[in-house]
């Protein structure tokens, strides 16, 4: 185990440090008052099942009823034991999260009272889980262990690190001593659950998150020496979601499969083996994978999760992609970005957030979709309108909640925001700040002892200008790196900067109140994708024309909330001409397509992909199979 604590490139910054500002504020505010502040109360049947504590699991336990139709889901009633765990701790970790960064002191006060009602549950060895004595540590088959600790103690983290409450780290600790003290590495298998299907023991995997995070806390690498023990336990182990095992990464022959979550959720715990371990061969691994990811995504960002990849490559209608998957994929991108420190990979995430995931957010009604294409021409609960053979397809549907389905998808879009803005500024060295995700924030942290804040004031993406104001105790030499996307032309400013490694790097004496101004400039870009299709860019957006639709109300929850489906009205689909070029102009792309019921060239409005329902996102050009 190599011992170089300067592997990685940025160093995170607390949780509660970068608070939204601007529209995503207005947003986040929005689902606090929508599906993410009420999802307990529009499902209170699983949020009231005390698996945590008094009704934890033990050998006759019996599969929850959990309101959902199992048609497509993978067989086996295990899963749906430990579903109850991962619906109520997501759901928590997004609320907590959200909580605070909106500074709302009643959900803050919801939360005090969740986290002292989860530590009261803790055993006195430490244990905090959903198993009971006789069943905890000790499963031959599929099981929620690690899973269930991981989505739980997630949230912790971010109470702690917030609230500064050593009752709550100290019960941290232990728990997490718990687990490496009954599954000791040398001695202990946790990946090793026999030969059928065992996809809440590959979802914990994912513990490496609480590892991580728990090193950067203390900076004690034994966290990081247990994330690698896990790794390689898990590719040495049978697993049915195995995209991520080490042998499958380095056969060239390998095909993506899995299920898609899992599949872009183990980024994390291969780049944390990776960079804490520095084996060459686990550095190269996670290069191979992160390359065989890019074949997964679709223009808008989205990653195959409809549900398993089955070795298909993107298509932007053919191919759908999980919100979970969205919330997965962006988080390893952000923990890829801030242990690498590429830009590039900043480019990847923020292509998730703006264009997937506000594309799958229903613009004028406070739900989303579970199942979600670029090219989404009907949302009737089945892919564009085709039925798979022998399964009972819902979800490709808007709804606040997805019960008959899984309750997965609305806790995870609750917290890919505040996991979003998390990782917008990091630290590198002792006075270097990164603005290494661009959005409308608001950063408070201290560098030598002295107070800082920044605010990031833009409407990016829906405007590429930017006012950085700073506000210092006393006047004091900085340096600020600011994130140049790949799509940049060119920038404007009066400052003074060096381009390193894609990030503008601006060093001098700031004022105790001073700015930074500047501006990237570009223009429409059409780019290519997977299948050879065309789209449209610009900045950071994907533009999409939009289809008429009509809306169809389907189950009703309490407070208003609806479950709604989207019937097309009359519509051409186009393709690509390639003899008019595109403009762009009031936030909306005009380009030249081909009607494809008339064969004529038409002038079409292309609006960003996240304020549309149905649409056309991708075009063929005209004679392409």
């Amino acid at each position: 185990m190599a011992a170089n604590q300067h592997s990685e490139k940025f160093r995170p910054l607390p949780f509660g440090s970068i608070k939204p500002d601007g529209w995503l504020k207005a947003q986040m505010q929005k689902d606090m008052a929508g599906f993410t502040g009420q999802l307990d109360q529009l499902v209170p049947d699983l949020f009231n099942d005390p698996i945590y504590g008094a009704g934890r699991l033990n050998r006759n336990s019996r599969a929850r009823d959990l309101g959902n139709l199992k048609a497509g889901d993978a067989e086996g009633s295990e899963q749906y034991k430990w579903w109850n765990s991962e619906t109520q701790s997501n759901w928590w970790d997004g609320y907590i999260r959200s909580a605070f960064l909106l500074e709302q002191e009643a959900g803050i006060e919801k939360a005090r009272q969740y986290i002292q009602g989860i530590l009261a549950t803790q055993d006195e060895d430490g244990y905090l889980g959903i198993y009971d004595r006789e069943t905890r540590y000790n499963f031959h088959s599929e099981n929620g262990e690690l899973w269930s600790k991981t989505t739980l103690y997630r949230g912790l983290l971010a109470y702690c690190e917030v609230t500064k409450s050593r009752k709550a780290w100290l019960a941290l600790v232990k728990a997490v001593d718990n687990v490496m003290q009954n599954y000791p590495p040398g001695r202990s298998s946790p990946f090793d659950s026999g030969r059928s299907f065992n996809g809440g023991v590959s979802h914990g995997l994912t513990f490496t998150d609480v590892l991580d995070k728990m090193h950067q806390l203390t900076s004690d690498r034994r966290y990081l020496e247990y994330a690698v023990f896990l790794y390689r336990d898990f590719s040495n182990t049978f697993q049915s979601e195995g995209d991520a095992q080490l042998k499958n990464i380095l056969n060239q022959d390998y095909r993506l499969k899995s299920h898609g979550v899992h599949t872009c959720e183990h980024i994390r715990p291969l780049a944390v083996a990776a960079y804490a371990s520095q084996d060459p061969l686990l550095l190269e691994a996670l290069a191979i994978y992160l390359e065989r990811i890019k074949k997964l995504t679709t223009p808008s960002g989205g990653a195959i999760g409809d549900e398993w990849i089955n070795g298909r490559d993107a298509d932007a209608t053919d191919t759908g992609y999980e919100f979970c998957s969205l919330h997965e994929l962006l988080d390893s991108y952000t923990a890829v970005l801030q242990k690498s420190g590429k830009a590039e990979t900043g480019d990847d995430a923020e292509k998730i957030f703006y264009n997937a995931a506000q594309g799958s957010r229903n613009p004028l009604h406070s739900c989303i979709a579970y199942l979600k294409t670029d090219n989404s021409y009907e949302m009737l609960g089945t892919k564009n309108g085709v039925a798979e053979p022998g399964r009972k397809q819902t979800r490709y549907k808007y709804s606040p909640a997805h019960q008959d389905v899984a309750v997965c998808c609305n806790p995870n879009a609750g917290r890919i925001t505040p996991y979003f803005i998390q990782s917008s500024w990091m630290r590198e060295g002792g006075n270097t700040l990164v603005a290494a995700l661009l959005m409308p924030n608001i950063l408070n942290t201290e560098i030598g002892g002295a107070r800082i804040e920044i605010r990031n004031i833009t409407n990016y993406p829906f405007a590429n200008d930017f006012i950085f104001r700073i506000s210092l105790d006393k006047a004091a030499v900085l340096n600020i790196k600011i994130r140049k996307p790949a799509w940049v032309e060119e920038v404007d400013t009066e400052e003074s900067y060096a381009l390193e490694d894609g990030y503008l790097s601006i060093k001098r004496k700031f004022r105790k109140q001073d700015e930074i101004a500047l501006r990237y400039e570009t223009d429409v870009k059409i780019l290519t994708d997977k299948q050879g299709e065309k789209y449209f860019t610009y900045g950071a957006l994907v533009f999409a024309k939009p289809i008429d639709a009509e809306e169809i109300k389907g189950k009703a929850y309490s407070n208003g909330f609806e479950d709604l489906y989207y019937k097309p009205g009359e519509y051409a689909k186009h393709f690509y001409c390639s003899e008019h070029k595109a403009s762009h102009a009031n936030g909306r792309i005009t380009a030249w397509l081909i009607n494809e019921n008339s064969g004529k060239k038409e002038k079409v409005e292309l609006i960003p992909i996240g304020k549309t329902i149905l649409r056309q996102t991708a075009f063929k050009e005209q004679g392409a199979a």
